[in-house]
């Protein structure tokens, strides 16, 4: 496995600050924490200006943040984070700070202001850094997707009648556990017969009928960085009409990765796969957007939707590709890769079989 680059991380970084006219940036949101240093603990701050890089947290994290955070001195609070932060802010001689305001809570800067007086706080973005992958990023990210393809191999020897969803769910998260995973990516979905209309349908103890499509939604997560994967199978024979659904589902997701190229934009993707399902008559029963970012969050940017910002992506981005169809009193269908953005069509990171499967 290839090291993390975090001389250019922490280079793009320098940059921000200079760019956004602030004396130092104060980080607080976990994975950015984990992005810019290496330290994978939480409860803990990074404090970043032009002569120092100080990491604030406590003496549970301390051995380890010196194992981890090689490019950052290693500061011990014992009396509260943000007392510590303050007392860090003063002693710098910084006075316009740039925070992130979409996770510092108003309690936490009010707590800033009131403590520091005339200290400046500027709300910076700083997640946009992180959403083209490195090679090492990348590596991470393939291997959770791998583990995840072969949990799926093996429950799909388990699934039969009478089973409940918590019970596969639980030896999803098993068999990923034992393959690799230091913890699945997000809660499981497990979602069966009418419940596969809830797309987010978190597994229940009801069992699964003959008949009944299983959709389910997993990932795993390793050395912090996740995978994301949706396969509905069948259990016994697929009617007809299900037959049909899932075909389109199939088709769209397929159509998707032909779509997912660097220079396009987040709203244009979704569009364009919006449009193959409604052409197919199931546009209505289309209810969310057709994928986000994937890496140290399992939700980041870029989006793929209606709403999405990104104007064009990057290569190296990697992303979802996750249409489905919801059916209220029937059910539902959702086919999800974690995908690679290349110049040319996706390159999915998961790999399981898509074609329809009848157990």
């Amino acid at each position: 496995m290839k090291n993390f680059d975090f001389a250019e991380r922490l280079a793009n970084l320098y940059e921000k600050i200079s760019a956004e006219e602030v004396d130092a940036l104060l980080i607080t949101k976990t994975p950015n924490v984990t992005y810019f240093s290496g330290f994978r603990g939480d409860s803990s701050a990074l404090f970043i200006g032009e002569n120092f890089r100080k990491l604030i947290t406590d003496a549970r994290y301390t051995e380890q943040a010196q194992n981890e955070a090689k490019n950052f001195q290693i500061v011990k609070q014992e009396e509260g984070l943000h007392k510590k932060i303050v007392e860090e802010l003063k002693a710098s001689g910084c006075k316009k700070i740039g925070i992130e305001g979409l996770v510092m809570t108003v309690a936490q800067q009010d707590y800033i202001l009131k403590n520091f007086e005339g200290v400046e706080l500027k709300s910076i973005a700083l997640d946009d850094l992180r959403q083209v992958k490195d090679a090492a990023e990348i590596f991470c990210i393939e291997k959770a997707c791998e583990i995840a393809d072969r949990a799926f191999e093996k429950i799909l020897d388990f699934i039969k009648p009478d089973i409940s969803e918590i019970d596969v769910a639980a030896e999803l998260e098993y068999f990923m556990r034992k393959l690799g995973s230091e913890r699945a990516a997000f809660t499981t979905i497990v979602a069966s017969g009418w419940r596969g209309s809830l797309p987010h349908g978190i597994a229940t103890d009801k069992k699964i009928q003959a008949g009944d499509f299983v959709t389910m939604d997993f990932g795993a997560t390793f050395n912090g960085y996740h995978s994301d994967i949706t396969r509905t199978i069948c259990v016994g024979k697929a009617s007809d009409d299900r037959k049909k659904i899932y075909n389109a589902v199939l088709a769209a997701q397929i159509y998707g990765l032909e779509v997912i190229t660097a220079g396009k934009g987040g709203k244009d993707i979704d569009a364009a796969v919006r449009k193959n399902l409604e052409d197919a008559g199931y546009g209505k029963f289309f209810v969310h957007g057709l994928g986000h970012g994937v890496g140290l969050e399992i939700h980041e940017e870029p989006r793929l939707s209606k709403l999405s910002k990104t104007e064009k992506l990057l290569p190296n981005m990697i992303v979802t590709d996750e249409p489905g169809i919801y059916i209220e009193n029937f059910g539902g269908v959702r086919i999800e890769d974690t995908v690679l953005v290349t110049n040319s069509a996706a390159q999915p990171l998961t790999r399981s079989p898509k074609h329809l499967i009848e157990l």
